[in-house]
């Protein structure tokens, strides 16, 4: 009976129907099934609405700001190939070397310092107190608020004659300090303005503590670990794929800066101490209609950024961890 059946199974494999026949051709020159090739097409269909927005607004402008950054284009008149001329151009170009020093600068010391204020903001967020939802809301709330609103405000408070932090600051016996009109100190006060929006990445870092087991913080307990301790063993530690995530996003958003920069100085400043690269990119391609070099020192932007971010995900194997143990 046992040779019946394996009889039964060999002629079934060898001798298959026409259907089993064609799907199995199908499937040996697509790589997939009848069936699979259905979803597939069921699941494009889906998708069609963003591979359109893609490969429109995205993928197409990107190829062509990299054809155009090779030519001297107005954007009135046909553009006109002259090669390497606008990226020779670029390095010569003292502006352009004055506004990436004011965007390294500006980004070096507002991503970090926007790391330690959402980990502050999360932590706060974090505590076991009445009413917490009010306060996550109004540690959020600045986040949600137009940039341009929250800049415009934050010229009023730093006004140098009658802003509240003028006056605050200068009851404390502290010097005057004139932190939208001295060039020593005007991205100084850029990265004050960045921290309020602290709140948005506040709540991942808080998603963040919440998936730490407390079991953990039991068990150091037990030990006679301190608060101190366990934040810089255990809660540190297991937080870094999110620090991670956070220094990626702030790195993106901090060599884009462009809004505040624009409002409180459109001209870049004294000293042109506000005047960043996305400035000078914004003055050369609609100021000063000059498409070509514009579009160049996009994707100078571009390879700076992938090529930091590469950097950094390369220095996280040092201090990432993704597991518990």
């Amino acid at each position: 009976m046992t040779h019946a059946k394996g009889d039964t199974i060999v002629a079934a494999v060898a001798v298959p129907s026409d259907q089993t026949h064609v799907e199995f051709h199908v499937a040996r020159r697509f790589g997939m099934t009848r069936k699979e090739r259905r979803s597939l097409g069921i699941g494009l269909l889906f998708i069609s609405p963003w591979l359109i927005g893609f490969f429109v607004f995205l993928l197409y402008p990107l190829l062509y700001t990299l054809r155009i950054s090779f030519t001297r284009y107005s954007g009135l008149r046909d553009p006109v190939w002259i090669g390497w001329g606008n990226y020779e151009r670029m390095f010569q170009d003292e502006m352009f070397w004055k506004s990436l020093y004011n965007t390294l600068y500006y980004t070096c010391l507002a991503v970090p310092i926007g790391v330690v204020v959402a980990m502050v903001l999360a932590l706060a967020m974090n505590q076991p107190v009445r009413e917490v939802g009010l306060y996550r809301a109004l540690l959020y709330l600045p986040s949600v608020l137009p940039v341009f609103a929250v800049t415009f405000i934050y010229i009023a408070l730093l006004d140098p004659n009658k802003g509240l932090v003028t006056r605050v600051w200068g009851s404390l016996g502290l010097p005057h300090i004139n932190w939208l009109g001295d060039p020593q100190y005007m991205k100084i006060a850029l990265v004050a303005l960045a921290q309020l929006g602290a709140g948005q990445a506040a709540l991942i870092f808080l998603a963040g503590l919440k998936g730490i087991p407390i079991t953990l913080y039991e068990a150091a307990m037990l030990d006679g670990a301190g608060t101190w301790r366990k934040f810089w063993n255990i809660t540190v530690p297991l937080m870094t794929p999110v620090i991670l995530y956070d220094l990626i996003l702030g790195l993106s958003v901090g060599l884009q800066v462009f809004t505040q920069a624009y409002i409180i100085a459109p001209d870049g400043g004294p000293g042109n101490a506000l005047s960043f690269y996305v400035l000078h990119l914004y003055d050369n391609a609609f100021r000063y209609s000059q498409m070509g070099y514009a579009s160049a020192m996009a994707w100078v932007l571009f390879i700076i950024t992938v090529v930091l971010a590469l950097v950094v995900f390369r220095w996280s194997r040092r201090w990432v961890h993704y597991e518990t143990s």
